[in-house]
């Protein structure tokens, strides 16, 4: 393993991890690192793995809106429920850094069902929303895992 491998590594790395932690694109840093490594080996393999892994990438994408929305709407939380819940996700990761965004986030879906719907029923409905975002998350990461994968092997390939 080359050192420029070993640092795209690392950038893949910190990529699944920003999927977990939303403070960085992980998705775009995981294919970002895939292209410099395909840009800089120039051979059909390194095309090859740069290809798959966008194909994973670009799937993971779709399926992880398509599913958790598919939950949402059968659970009834409408779309402004989670823009409130982002909006206030962001407020908070400026109030109380780093945590102040789940915080926000659970908090600002809570208030605008609890707007919408009864008090009784914004627990539930929060309860989904962050479930169906779960999930999402969940969804992004093992698409950009088995990128990161396709990206080992055409490492050990080469």
């Amino acid at each position: 393993m080359t050192a420029l491998e070993f640092l795209l590594a690392l950038v893949i790395a910190v990529g699944l991890v920003g999927i977990l932690v939303p403070l960085l694109p992980g998705s775009l840093l995981v294919i970002g690192a895939v292209l410099v490594w395909a840009v800089q080996l120039d051979e059909p393999t390194g095309w090859v793995v740069l290809a798959a892994a966008g194909a994973l990438v670009s799937t993971g994408t779709v399926v992880k809106y398509l599913i958790p929305g598919r939950q949402l709407q059968r659970s009834g939380v409408p779309n402004r429920t989670l823009l409130a819940g982002g909006v206030l996700g962001i407020v908070g990761f400026f109030v109380i850094p780093i945590v102040g965004l789940p915080l926000g986030f659970v908090l600002g879906i809570y208030l605008a069902e609890w707007k919408r719907v009864s008090a009784a029923d914004a627990w539930p409905a929060t309860v989904a929303a962050v479930k169906a975002v779960g999930l999402g998350m969940l969804i992004e990461l093992t698409f950009s895992v088995l990128a990161a994968v396709a990206w080992g092997i055409g490492v050990l390939a080469t």
